[in-house]
């Protein structure tokens, strides 16, 4: 894969950047929306390109700005769209989307060229997996109970059902939370690197 990294520096926080950072968030909300669920994971786990917009605009404009295009994402997502989770998916998806777009972008500051690109993006998918498993283990799943009344019991049954080796909480993390985080930071980052040259000069127009 052939990425020529265009060297910019680091946008402004003026109007214009924060029209930028708005409209990402909208692409964002909306590519949110357009879910693919995978036989492999249970039905609240559905593949979708939500952090993309977040993850170029952290690329070009610094972290603090994909950490912006996250929140805003996910109040819009909420707004558009209150799902079941009662709110609890956008906390989550706002956390390790965070995590994903902002580690991603400190590594690539630091080295603006393609291998400081794809050190960052190898980050990010690290930092996003890991803060997945942390956020899933001591906040997410607990939110879910909480919000819903659920037990715990009927969480690792929702989850079992696609996968029958998942019997607990700790079950849960490793073969349904690592595994998808893993898959859909990966994707994202492929997307993001086939299409960055491209974008990166309109976001600094």
């Amino acid at each position: 894969m052939n990425v020529k990294v265009v060297e910019m520096g680091q946008t402004e926080f003026n109007t214009r950047s924060l029209v930028k950072m708005a409209v990402l968030a909208a692409l964002g909300a909306i590519l949110m929306l357009i879910e693919v669920r995978l036989p492999v994971f249970p039905g609240i786990l559905k593949l979708e390109l939500g952090d993309l917009p977040a993850l170029l605009g952290s690329l070009a404009m610094g972290p603090l700005a994909g950490v912006i295009i996250e929140l805003l994402k996910n109040i819009m997502n909420l707004l558009l769209d209150f799902t079941f989770t009662f709110g609890v998916g956008e906390l989550s998806n706002f956390i390790v989307g965070s995590a994903f777009v902002a580690s991603a972008s400190i590594v690539y500051q630091r080295s603006r060229d393609k291998r400081g690109l794809l050190l960052g993006l190898l980050t990010g998918i690290f930092c996003m997996t890991l803060t997945a498993c942390f956020s899933n283990y001591y906040i997410v799943i607990p939110a879910y109970m909480k919000a819903g009344g659920f037990s715990l019991e009927k969480i690792v049954e929702l989850f079992a059902m696609a996968n029958s080796r998942i019997t607990d909480l700790r079950t849960i993390i490793i073969y349904a939370i690592i595994p998808f985080n893993l898959l859909k930071s990966t994707v994202v980052s492929i997307v993001a690197l086939l299409i960055y040259n491209k974008v990166l000069p309109v976001l600094h127009r």
